[in-house]
């Protein structure tokens, strides 16, 4: 496997633990009964892997200025 296959690789899995913490914020937003100190970390925690997936997109397709 080359490197930009690994990068691709990785960069579906976090979007994929992306999606998964999407789908648990908001099923415990639809309960109500959600810990806010929960919430809050579960957010950060979304921020932090789309960072993540930003940047793995721009190592693969970098912006070319023509």
């Amino acid at each position: 496997m080359d490197e930009v296959e690994v990068l691709r690789v990785k960069l579906a899995m976090l979007k994929s633990q992306h999606r998964d913490l999407d789908e648990a914020i908001h099923a415990l937003q639809e309960r109500g009964s959600a810990d806010m100190l929960t919430l809050r970390r579960l957010k950060k925690q979304k921020l932090m892997l789309k960072d993540q997936i930003t940047q793995l997109e721009d190592r693969i397709l970098p912006d070319i200025i023509a």
